[in-house]
């Protein structure tokens, strides 16, 4: 018989109202119970998302409310509930963005992000986290009581060296909790999530922000489930908050990965070693 998991991206709109973020996601969290998830994903920065101005009355240890009241839920509802990520406060005036999972009986897992969003796009985007986020520096992946989960957060999404990572150790689904630009949303945001699935033969998992905050930080949102063969099986249909649900055939990602064997029929050894250069101009 099939192995068959039920999961649910949220799609929120956090700000800096930590008390109102807090609310929004168990209202979410129970809704997608509700529902049959048993694998639940808020998006990235889903207890404050704002300005690096409001960061000091926004950020939370590992053992703040915001964290607490969550494992409560996921203790309540037994089942698992990935908190995308959380401003974590680390002391000194900086900050991490950390990725916790949480188990049925409370117990948790950790992951900060590693590629922090240092960019500058013309008429686009300009934003600079490793302002005032340290980065993360090790590989994180999850075993749950149904499969294993490899994490990332948002812009972790464009460096497929990570997920090939995930994917050699046991991860078959993927997750990418997101506060992706509304500025590279459109052109970037679903082939880069289908990629990363087909590649690697697994399953992808993106609770994303969306809309635009009062200080104007703009997200796509477009929440998505995907499958090992890179089908979309489910995304958000609303620009406001909403569960995404899916049923996930977890037996597919194994049956993907025998069918074309990205995983097997790599040459690393290569990879590493020098680049011949032609010169041909």
């Amino acid at each position: 018989m099939s192995k068959l998991l039920r999961v649910a991206a949220l799609q929120m709109t956090s700000g800096t109202d930590v008390g109102a973020n807090l609310a929004q996601a168990i209202e979410l969290v129970n809704e997608a119970a509700h529902q049959g998830a048993r694998y639940i994903q808020l998006p990235e920065y889903a207890s404050f998302w704002g300005p690096a101005s409001r960061y000091r009355e926004g950020a939370q240890g590992l053992d703040g409310p915001f964290l607490t009241a969550m494992a409560d839920v996921a203790e309540e509802l037994a089942l698992t509930v990935h908190v995308g990520s959380v401003l974590e406060a680390r002391g000194g005036g900086r900050y991490a963005n950390t990725s916790v999972v949480i188990g049925p009986r409370g117990t948790r897992a950790l992951y900060r992000k590693m590629h922090l969003f240092d960019v500058d796009v013309p008429n686009g985007v300009t934003f600079h986290e490793s302002q005032h986020i340290d980065p993360g520096d090790e590989l994180v992946t999850v075993q749950t009581a149904e499969t294993t989960l490899g994490l990332s957060v948002c812009f972790d999404l464009r460096f497929p060296e990570l997920f090939r990572a995930l994917a050699l150790a046991d991860a078959s689904v993927l997750c990418v909790p997101s506060a992706f630009s509304a500025a590279t949303g459109p052109p970037h945001w679903e082939i880069l999530l289908r990629a990363r699935a087909i590649e690697n033969g697994a399953f992808v998992v993106a609770g994303a922000q969306v809309g635009t905050t009062s200080e104007g930080l703009a997200t796509h949102g477009h929440s998505m489930i995907i499958d090992p063969w890179g089908e979309v099986l489910a995304q958000a249909t609303s620009e406001g908050a909403e569960v995404v649900v899916a049923d996930c055939v977890l037996d597919s990602s194994a049956e993907r990965r025998h069918q074309i064997n990205t995983l097997g029929l790599r040459r690393p050894t290569l990879y590493a070693g020098a680049v011949r250069r032609y010169d041909l101009s």
